[in-house]
Protein backbone atom coordinates (compact mmCIF):
# COMPACT_ATOMS: atom_id res chain seq x y z
CA UNK A 1 0.00 0.00 0.00
CA UNK A 2 1.13 3.48 -0.81
CA UNK A 3 0.12 6.32 1.53
CA UNK A 4 -0.80 9.78 0.31
CA UNK A 5 -2.00 12.90 2.11
CA UNK A 6 -4.99 14.96 1.01
CA UNK A 7 -6.52 18.15 2.37
CA UNK A 8 -10.21 17.73 2.99
CA UNK A 9 -11.34 20.92 4.64
CA UNK A 10 -10.26 22.20 8.03
CA UNK A 11 -7.55 20.46 10.03
CA UNK A 12 -4.65 18.25 9.24
CA UNK A 13 -4.46 16.50 5.86
CA UNK A 14 -5.96 13.02 5.84
CA UNK A 15 -3.75 10.07 5.14
CA UNK A 16 -5.18 7.80 2.42
CA UNK A 17 -3.86 4.47 1.22
CA UNK A 18 -3.93 3.12 -2.32
CA UNK A 19 -3.09 -0.46 -3.28
CA UNK A 20 -0.11 -0.91 -5.55
CA UNK A 21 -0.46 -2.78 -8.84
CA UNK A 22 1.28 -5.83 -7.37
CA UNK A 23 -1.16 -5.81 -4.43
CA UNK A 24 -4.11 -5.59 -6.85
CA UNK A 25 -2.83 -8.80 -8.49
CA UNK A 26 -3.31 -10.68 -5.20
CA UNK A 27 -7.10 -10.49 -5.52
CA UNK A 28 -8.77 -13.51 -7.12
CA UNK A 29 -9.36 -13.27 -10.85
CA UNK A 30 -12.11 -15.22 -12.59
CA UNK A 31 -10.86 -15.04 -16.15
CA UNK A 32 -12.12 -18.58 -16.68
CA UNK A 33 -15.73 -17.37 -16.49
CA UNK A 34 -15.37 -15.02 -19.42
CA UNK A 35 -13.18 -17.45 -21.36
CA UNK A 36 -15.72 -20.27 -20.98
CA UNK A 37 -18.58 -17.96 -21.96
CA UNK A 38 -16.75 -16.71 -25.06
CA UNK A 39 -15.71 -20.25 -26.07
CA UNK A 40 -19.27 -21.52 -25.70
CA UNK A 41 -20.58 -18.64 -27.80
CA UNK A 42 -17.93 -19.21 -30.49
CA UNK A 43 -18.63 -22.94 -30.59
CA UNK A 44 -22.36 -22.30 -30.96
CA UNK A 45 -21.88 -19.69 -33.66
CA UNK A 46 -18.84 -20.90 -35.65
CA UNK A 47 -18.34 -24.58 -34.79
CA UNK A 48 -15.46 -26.63 -33.45
CA UNK A 49 -13.28 -26.39 -36.57
CA UNK A 50 -13.20 -22.62 -36.46
CA UNK A 51 -12.60 -22.46 -32.70
CA UNK A 52 -9.84 -25.10 -32.93
CA UNK A 53 -8.06 -23.05 -35.59
CA UNK A 54 -8.49 -19.94 -33.43
CA UNK A 55 -6.94 -21.69 -30.40
CA UNK A 56 -4.06 -23.07 -32.48
CA UNK A 57 -3.35 -19.57 -33.79
CA UNK A 58 -3.56 -18.11 -30.26
CA UNK A 59 -1.08 -20.74 -29.01
CA UNK A 60 1.39 -19.87 -31.75
CA UNK A 61 1.02 -16.15 -31.03
CA UNK A 62 1.61 -16.76 -27.34
CA UNK A 63 4.59 -18.96 -28.15
CA UNK A 64 6.15 -16.19 -30.25
CA UNK A 65 5.92 -13.85 -27.26
CA UNK A 66 7.23 -16.41 -24.75
CA UNK A 67 9.92 -17.64 -27.17
CA UNK A 68 11.70 -14.30 -26.95
CA UNK A 69 13.15 -15.54 -23.66
CA UNK A 70 13.65 -19.21 -24.65
CA UNK A 71 17.03 -20.07 -26.17
CA UNK A 72 16.57 -22.19 -29.32
CA UNK A 73 20.05 -23.70 -29.12
CA UNK A 74 21.33 -26.71 -27.25
CA UNK A 75 20.35 -30.33 -27.05
CA UNK A 76 16.67 -31.30 -27.15
CA UNK A 77 16.87 -31.87 -23.37
CA UNK A 78 18.27 -28.37 -22.81
CA UNK A 79 15.59 -26.83 -25.05
CA UNK A 80 12.89 -28.68 -23.09
CA UNK A 81 14.36 -27.42 -19.81
CA UNK A 82 14.34 -23.85 -21.19
CA UNK A 83 10.69 -24.27 -22.22
CA UNK A 84 9.84 -25.57 -18.72
CA UNK A 85 11.50 -22.54 -17.10
CA UNK A 86 9.58 -20.16 -19.38
CA UNK A 87 6.28 -21.90 -18.67
CA UNK A 88 7.00 -21.70 -14.94
CA UNK A 89 7.28 -17.92 -15.27
CA UNK A 90 3.74 -17.97 -16.72
CA UNK A 91 2.43 -19.83 -13.68
CA UNK A 92 2.68 -23.43 -14.83
CA UNK A 93 4.57 -25.68 -12.45
CA UNK A 94 6.56 -27.91 -14.75
CA UNK A 95 9.79 -29.76 -15.24
CA UNK A 96 11.57 -31.53 -18.07
CA UNK A 97 13.24 -34.91 -17.70
CA UNK A 98 13.85 -38.19 -19.52
CA UNK A 99 11.05 -40.72 -19.74
CA UNK A 100 11.90 -44.42 -19.25
CA UNK A 101 11.69 -44.98 -23.03
CA UNK A 102 14.36 -42.31 -23.67
CA UNK A 103 12.02 -39.62 -24.92
CA UNK A 104 11.94 -36.22 -23.27
CA UNK A 105 9.05 -35.58 -20.93
CA UNK A 106 7.63 -32.22 -19.90
CA UNK A 107 5.37 -32.60 -16.88
CA UNK A 108 3.11 -29.84 -15.56
CA UNK A 109 1.53 -30.20 -12.14
CA UNK A 110 -0.36 -26.91 -12.41
CA UNK A 111 -2.50 -25.64 -15.24
CA UNK A 112 -3.09 -21.91 -15.51
CA UNK A 113 -6.21 -22.71 -17.55
CA UNK A 114 -7.42 -25.46 -15.19
CA UNK A 115 -11.13 -24.59 -15.03
CA UNK A 116 -11.40 -23.94 -18.77
CA UNK A 117 -9.33 -27.05 -19.54
CA UNK A 118 -11.79 -29.15 -17.57
CA UNK A 119 -14.72 -27.45 -19.31
CA UNK A 120 -13.18 -27.62 -22.81
CA UNK A 121 -10.39 -30.24 -22.68
CA UNK A 122 -10.11 -30.71 -26.44
CA UNK A 123 -9.56 -26.99 -27.12
CA UNK A 124 -7.29 -26.22 -24.17
CA UNK A 125 -5.33 -29.49 -23.93
CA UNK A 126 -5.29 -31.09 -27.37
CA UNK A 127 -5.21 -27.90 -29.41
CA UNK A 128 -3.87 -24.92 -27.42
CA UNK A 129 -1.46 -26.66 -25.04
CA UNK A 130 -0.08 -29.04 -27.68
CA UNK A 131 0.47 -26.21 -30.21
CA UNK A 132 2.06 -24.01 -27.55
CA UNK A 133 4.51 -26.75 -26.53
CA UNK A 134 5.38 -27.63 -30.13
CA UNK A 135 5.89 -23.99 -31.07
CA UNK A 136 8.11 -23.33 -28.05
CA UNK A 137 10.20 -26.42 -28.73
CA UNK A 138 10.37 -25.72 -32.46
CA UNK A 139 9.32 -29.30 -33.07
CA UNK A 140 6.13 -31.04 -34.08
CA UNK A 141 5.09 -34.47 -32.92
CA UNK A 142 4.67 -33.71 -29.23
CA UNK A 143 2.33 -36.28 -27.69
CA UNK A 144 0.02 -35.28 -24.84
CA UNK A 145 -0.26 -38.47 -22.79
CA UNK A 146 -1.97 -37.15 -19.67
CA UNK A 147 -3.82 -33.94 -18.87
CA UNK A 148 -5.42 -32.20 -15.92
CA UNK A 149 -8.30 -31.22 -18.21
CA UNK A 150 -9.12 -34.90 -18.75
CA UNK A 151 -8.99 -35.75 -15.05
CA UNK A 152 -5.28 -36.48 -14.69
CA UNK A 153 -3.12 -35.29 -11.83
CA UNK A 154 -0.75 -33.55 -14.27
CA UNK A 155 -0.21 -32.74 -17.93
CA UNK A 156 2.51 -34.82 -19.52
CA UNK A 157 3.98 -34.22 -22.97
CA UNK A 158 6.37 -36.72 -24.57
CA UNK A 159 8.80 -35.45 -27.16
CA UNK A 160 10.18 -38.14 -29.42
CA UNK A 161 13.78 -37.46 -30.40
CA UNK A 162 14.41 -37.28 -34.12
Amino acid sequence: MVPSFRREGVGRPRKRYVLTSSAQELFPKKYDLILDTVVDALLAREGEGYVSALFADAAERMAREVAKEVPRTGTPQERAENVARSLNRLGFRCMADRAPDGSIRITRSNCVFRHSAITHPFLLCDVFDKHLTEALLGQSGVDLVDSIGRGGMRCTHLIQLR
